[in-house]
């Protein structure tokens, strides 16, 4: 029997940046609206060739994403960004999408961080409703900058906490900063209700795993793919039901593995560990959500029962009502049961 079509399995997509969700012919179109000049490797050699083994790699991925963030210059380039990125998940079977962005990188274009929040909420209620797609919003700080500016994003983030924002992250390179100089800004988003995001275990392995479960009580990880280094910390995570936001195709992009066959989804998965696929920066690896779930069933020869339960753990780990997690998981057993009746 031929593969199902992964399309039609619904899903979440937790792991997903504003600026990264952008579709790359968009980008184009407005980069030539404004005249702005994008290197070549956002145009004739797209998808760019990346590295993050040291810290000028992770500089040069990052100048690309810093790049194409210029192109946002109006309230509609945000929502058409939006829009698309729904629209984009819609395509790839996504029922639920959490994606993240941290303000103070638009807020001096768009009238301030809170502002900017504003526009980022209102495009999300409007796509949610033209594609059908439950979202909410990630607000993340950079740990490149300093922890107090981390603190005034989490007090941000607390003031949407029943307005679309359901959780508060840390991002860019883990290499730098202090994981536990965060952790006050951390305490303040749980404080408000929001779910602890942090990135971590991509570029640094298990024991900065240790330290972000120690320091900043995550109920999912960003990436987190390297606790699959040391069996202690695979049982700590799965034992604490704390999911990992995995997201294969950047992993090998970025030199974390490689190859795709080496990415330790089936050690995470046979740990009991929660994982959520997903695509981080489409813009920047080419590769969008389904194509998560089509390189590890073809990488580690996944059955439609494992892709099923993959599904199923994305739900799981989500900030979807109870209501959206209900109506989604049963779609999932109707997908698999259609599956064994055809078998």
């Amino acid at each position: 029997m031929a593969p199902r079509d992964l399309a039609t399995l619904p899903k979440a997509h937790l792991h997903l940046h504003f600026t990264g969700s952008m579709r790359h012919a968009t980008l184009l179109e407005l980069a030539e609206r404004d005249g702005i000049h994008l290197p070549d490797q956002l145009v004739s050699a797209w998808p760019p060739v990346l590295s993050a083994a040291d810290e000028k790699g992770w500089f040069r991925f990052q100048r690309l994403y810093d790049v194409a963030r210029t192109v946002l210059r109006t309230e509609d380039d945000v929502r058409r960004l939006v829009r698309e990125a729904a629209e984009d998940d819609v395509r790839d079977g996504g029922r639920w999408l959490e994606i993240q962005v941290d303000p103070s990188g638009y807020g001096a274009r768009f009238g301030g961080m809170t502002a900017f929040t504003d526009l980022v909420l209102d495009a999300v209620a409007d796509a949610s409703r033209e594609t059908g797609l439950g979202m909410a919003v990630v607000i993340a700080a950079n740990r490149t900058r300093h922890p107090l500016d981390a603190r005034s994003l989490a007090r941000l983030a607390a003031q949407y906490a029943d307005r679309g924002v359901v959780g508060f992250g840390l991002s860019n390179d883990e290499r730098r900063g202090t994981t536990a100089d965060f952790a006050a800004a951390f305490a303040i988003a749980r404080r408000a209700g929001l779910a602890s995001l942090p990135h971590g275990g991509e570029l640094r392995g298990p024991e900065h795993v240790v330290t972000c479960l120690d320091e900043l009580a995550p109920a999912r990880l960003g990436h987190g793919v390297r606790s699959a280094e040391d069996p202690r910390v695979l049982e700590r995570i799965a034992q604490a039901g704390i999911g990992l936001e995995v997201c294969p195709v950047s992993n090998v992009a970025l030199g974390v593995y490689p190859s795709l066959g080496t990415v330790p989804l089936p050690q995470l998965i046979e740990a009991g560990v929660q994982v959520a696929l997903g695509a981080d920066d489409p813009l920047l690896f080419g590769s969008q959500l389904l194509s998560q779930y089509t390189t590890m069933r073809a990488a580690h020869d996944l059955d439609d029962a494992t892709l099923a339960e993959l599904a199923r753990m994305s739900i799981r780990v989500s900030r979807a009502p109870d209501a959206v997690k209900n109506e989604v998981l049963s779609d999932i057993d109707a997908w698999s049961a259609s599956h064994e009746e055809e078998s």
